[in-house]
């Protein structure tokens, strides 16, 4: 099982250029960080894991800003997102900021996808709550014109662009979302809760899914397989990884009898001391 890690990088914790030469000195197979432009100080939103949101939510490095000194400095760590919050962006931009750092990276990034928790946050992106996971899909679709080889248009609901030369192109090779219609761009991991409306959408639009704690995923995986495989899909072709998983040898284990290939564990949102001792005792598991 390849072992990946998430951090809350902020301006109070390690770094990402010496996170990134611990990680890969010891083996780990990548770097998944987090999104939030900011987090407004008034707001009605409960914090998903309840009780007082933890104060590196607020001071959260930008992702793409921080993974990419993270793949500069690095030859063979993954670097991802987890997760980038796709209706909060212009997503031509975030088109070019993808692509780039695959493109850079080498084809080492993987794109994972949510809809957000916090309302006052979108709002302030001009985000309808109500409609979010359709903005979510409309984006991506828009995105995946850029990065084919062709010049298209995309004309969506919430977002168009005419036929453009749009370049770098990822470095990754597109896949089959079905046959005939093909994937492209970074390998893309759509998280959030279990349901008919999230299997749908990892069915339609991503590689897989990125379940924030894993829990649950002995009752979930048959269903998200056979919506899968009902929308054409190639059963092998489907990834799980676990996300901001705090570990032990029984959990790992049980991951691995449902065929799971890659997990992400949490790392605390320390000083660089505290971070590579939990790296070191996350290492038994490598």
């Amino acid at each position: 099982m390849r072992i990946a890690t998430t951090i809350f990088l902020t301006d109070r914790t390690v770094t990402p250029v010496r996170l990134a030469h611990s990680l890969e000195e010891r083996g780990f197979h990548a770097l998944y960080l987090p999104e939030h432009t900011h987090i407004p100080v008034s707001r009605d939103t409960e914090a998903p894991m309840g009780g007082e949101l933890p104060d590196e939510y607020g001071r959260t490095l930008d992702p793409f800003v921080a993974l990419a000194q993270a793949a500069a400095v690095t030859r063979r760590l993954r670097v991802g997102t987890g997760i980038t919050l796709v209706a909060q962006h212009d997503p031509i931009v975030l088109a070019k900021q993808v692509a780039t750092l695959d493109h850079l990276s080498g084809g080492r990034l993987t794109f994972g996808v949510g809809y957000g928790w916090n309302v006052e946050e979108a709002a302030d992106h001009g985000v309808d709550w109500r409609t979010r996971r359709e903005r979510v899909h409309d984006h991506l679709a828009l995105m995946r014109t850029l990065w084919a080889p062709e010049p298209a248009a995309h004309t969506g609901p919430y977002a168009s662009v005419s036929a453009s030369a749009a370049h770098p192109k990822p470095a990754q090779t597109p896949r089959e979302l079905t046959p005939g219609r093909p994937l492209h761009g970074p390998r893309t991991l759509l998280g959030g809760a279990a349901g008919p409306k999230l299997f749908a959408a990892i069915a339609a639009h991503a590689d897989g899914w990125l379940p924030i704690g894993g829990g649950g995923l002995t009752e979930s995986l048959p269903t998200l397989r056979r919506v899968w495989e009902a929308e054409g899909r190639d059963p092998k072709a489907l990834q799980v990884v676990p996300y901001a998983v705090r570990p032990n040898p029984g959990k790992l284990a049980h991951y691995a009898e449902l065929g799971i290939e890659e997990v992400v564990l949490q790392l605390p949102p320390g000083r660089e001391s505290e971070v590579l001792r939990t790296l070191d005792e996350y290492a038994q598991y490598l």
